[in-house]
């Protein structure tokens, strides 16, 4: 087949499993709780305008700069990060050019891509990290070069910081890893690469970390990249967000509106927007997730599991005697679903979503049974 030569190939990002039925799912790090209960009324207030006719929602193009969204996401963001009584002329409020939306944060990650990393130079990224960042890089034909994470899956700062380079991005809490690192070596890095962009991906940083988004009033070059796909329960509504500065904000927006004008519908913008103003929920859940993570760790660690501390929504693990594998497979056979790659450096490690209570008690008792050895993989 001829036209095959001018296809592009590249090696697709592979998700984790979606199991179908009854069963523990804890490979994804997707939220163990619904969504705001202001979401549920919203979809009913909708449906019930589309039903009546007062709404055209569907036969209408979505408003392409999601204003509603953005508009009540800088409120919301601006009491938690930027008060007004801490607010200085170097640490000014979010405005509604400094945010930019997209259907999830892939979307915004890749739209980032695209935009800011068109030179000859190599992009760099941590080479243990969220698989899709090479993903990008090959479908945009961007040269990348991957900086090795210390022993204990840290970042070695010093790979960013004398290195030629046509851009940066590195996730906090790292994925798989659920490392966290300082926003003081992140700053350090922007700091000391003033000609590239540098993007900090914070899809994590919900549970238990420290944004790095006030820096995007102390240097032109970074984005910070968050998601609702995470800690507010929206992974199959596809909500991401990117701050910078207002030049950096605009370039991304030229490119999306060149790529794609209306990626966001009209639907999911009005469940995103009743979805951030619920911050006492968003608080509430985010800590109870936080509170099952702490009890997880300590189970594993009675069961002689070893990791470095998460402060994501999961936990990056592996035993001291068991194989990895060999646990993902039996967990597997007792529909109890975790995430495992077979990859060099981590083949030996299983990423352990948190899920309910209830979800990790069974998980905890499974891996006491497995541990024992009283359930062979071939039973």
């Amino acid at each position: 087949m001829s036209w095959e030569k001018n296809v592009r190939k590249v090696t697709p990002y592979i998700a984790g499993e979606q199991p179908q039925g009854k069963v523990i799912k804890l490979n994804t790090n997707e939220f163990p709780y619904a969504p705001s209960p202001m979401v549920a009324t919203k979809i009913y207030d909708l449906a019930q305008e589309e039903l009546d006719g007062s709404s055209s929602m569907l036969r209408k193009y979505p408003d392409m700069d999601a204003t509603k969204l953005v508009n009540a996401i800088v409120s919301v963001y601006n009491e938690l990060y930027f008060s007004e009584t801490e607010a200085t002329e170097e640490m000014k409020q979010l405005g509604f050019d400094n945010v930019f939306v997209g259907v999830g944060s892939d979307d915004v990650l890749a739209m980032a891509f695209m935009t800011f990393f068109n030179s000859d130079k190599p992009v760099l990224f941590p080479d243990i990290t969220y698989s899709f960042y090479d993903v990008w890089a090959d479908v945009h034909r961007i040269p990348y070069a991957t900086q090795a994470l210390t022993d204990d899956f840290s970042i070695d700062i010093n790979d960013y910081m004398d290195k030629e380079n046509g851009g940066i991005v590195i996730p906090n809490p790292n994925a798989p890893t659920g490392v966290y690192e300082d926003p003081s070596k992140f700053e350090d890095i922007v700091r000391a690469n003033p000609d590239s962009v540098v993007i900090i991906d914070e899809a994590y940083v919900d549970f238990g970390g420290e944004s790095c988004l006030p820096l995007i009033n102390k240097y032109d070059n970074v984005l910070v990249v968050q998601t609702f796909s995470k800690s507010r329960a929206l992974a199959g509504l596809r909500i991401g967000v990117a701050f910078g500065n207002e030049k950096l904000i605009k370039y991304l927006k030229d490119v999306k509106f060149a790529f794609n004008s209306y990626t966001m519908n009209y639907p999911a913008i009005e469940l995103a927007t009743v979805s951030v103003l619920d911050t006492d929920y968003w608080k509430e859940t985010v800590a109870r997730v936080i509170k099952t993570r702490e009890w997880t760790k300590e189970k594993l660690r009675e069961l002689d599991f070893e990791f470095r501390d998460s402060k994501a929504n999961f936990i990056f693990a592996s035993h001291k005697s068991m194989p990895a594998k060999e646990i993902f497979e039996k967990l597997r056979k007792k529909d109890i679903y975790v995430r495992h790659w077979n990859k060099p450096r981590i083949d030996n490690h299983l990423r352990i979503s948190i899920g309910t209570d209830e979800e990790m008690k069974e998980l905890i008792s499974t891996l006491r049974t497995i541990l024992r050895d009283e359930d062979p993989v071939n039973t």
